[in-house]
């Protein structure tokens, strides 16, 4: 919407709101100490709202001033995460609002029940960081077998073939750093001095 468009709306709302409490003008010029004539322009549009108008008006009806303006929203603050089911019934959260070179993701993995086959391993382009935050996380890299605990994080270069999932029947939750060009996580954190 146009700022002109905004600027336009703003009288039917003051006199909507107006009207909703009803309050005459007479008495809103009172409170406000805007005279009658001012208000009754500003609310048929003759009058162009101002901060020094419209100030006055928000506190004496009790509303914030982008109600009277008609701001639009400033978007809710809120992350929003749309979890997605793929193979193997695992869940997967993106953590990246916007793509970028290294996306992070919440896993969730089911547990894997007893005596059913590992997966082949697979490799593709990248890197990847792995923290597990519950359970058990069992990890296939090469000729490795590692299994992870709460706490544990493990990193490697995806060309290597890896697989990964719950290490026993319950599941396991992780956040995972991907780079797909093989960038790698940077961590900076020094020791205390003693």
């Amino acid at each position: 919407m146009e700022f002109t468009e905004v600027l336009a709306e703003v009288g039917g709302r003051l006199r909507r709101v107006r009207q909703e409490r009803g309050v005459t003008l007479a008495a809103l010029s009172e409170v406000t100490g805007i005279s009658t004539s001012t208000l009754s322009r500003l609310e048929s549009g003759q009058r162009r709202p101002s901060l020094e108008l419209l100030l006055p008006l928000a506190k004496a009806f009790q509303v914030p001033l982008d109600e009277l303006v008609g701001a639009p929203p400033v978007g809710d603050p809120r992350v929003r995460l749309a979890p997605r089911q793929i193979q193997g019934g695992r869940t997967v959260v993106p953590l990246n609002a916007h793509p970028g070179p290294l996306q992070a993701y919440k896993m969730i993995i089911p547990g894997q029940p007893e005596g059913q086959p590992v997966p082949d391993q697979r490799t593709h382009e990248g890197y990847e960081w792995l923290y597990v935050l519950s359970g058990r996380l069992r990890l296939l890299l090469a000729d490795r077998d590692l299994e992870l605990g709460q706490g544990e994080a493990a990193e490697f270069d995806t060309r290597l073939p890896h697989w990964f999932g719950s290490a026993d029947s319950r599941p396991v939750e992780l956040l995972s750093l991907f780079g797909p060009q093989g960038e790698r996580m940077h961590v900076r954190a020094r020791p205390k001095s003693g």
